[in-house]
Parts: structure tokens; sequence; C-alpha cells
């Protein structure tokens, strides 16, 4: 049974800043593919929760990666998927906040 997606404020106020770096920086395609393989992914993770990679134990985080600039964290329940954020890799880690 597939997990209902919810995203946080931060994951998505994150998500369209990225879409609108890509879109303005390399075009209308390369943000639609983006698009595309973030929900892909999400839609992944409602079926296979525990595929992504433990980042912070003790607060049940996980995380996957996107592209190889780009990675979801997220945490899960027995009803919901929850995105905790999208962070570009190539910004520092402090700035993460999950």
């Amino acid at each position: 049974m597939a997990l209902n997606i919810k995203w946080t404020k931060r994951a998505k106020i994150n998500f369209g800043k990225i879409v609108k770096h890509l879109e303005s920086s390399f075009g209308e395609k390369t943000a639609k593919a983006f698009v595309q393989k973030s929900f892909v992914i999400t839609e992944i993770l409602s079926e296979y929760p525990q595929i992504g990679s433990v980042e912070i134990n003790e607060k049940k985080v996980r995380g996957i990666i996107i592209t190889k600039h780009n990675k979801l964290f997220y945490r899960f329940n027995e009803n919901e998927i929850i995105i905790l954020n999208i962070f570009d890799t190539r910004q520092d880690p402090k700035e993460k906040r999950l």
C-alpha cells in the first residue's frame, strides 16, 4: 500500500527555488526534467519508504539523491512520507536544516 506524501513548507519553498534556478540557468527542459524526476522518486518512496539512506538516526531522517546536486530528506510513519527539505549538495552542510 502506497503511503501519502506530505511536503513541509520549507521543502516546497526550496523545491520552487531549485526549479526557478534551473529554468533561468539551464532552460525549461532541464527544469521540467528535474520536476519529473523528483516526482518519480517521491512515488517510489511512497511504495518503498526505507530505500533512502539514514541521515540522522535519532530523528529518523532519511535522504535520497534526486540529481548529483540535489538531495531530498524525509521521514515516514505508517501513514505518510513527510518531505522535510531538498538540499543543494554544493551548499554548506550547516544550511541543511531538517
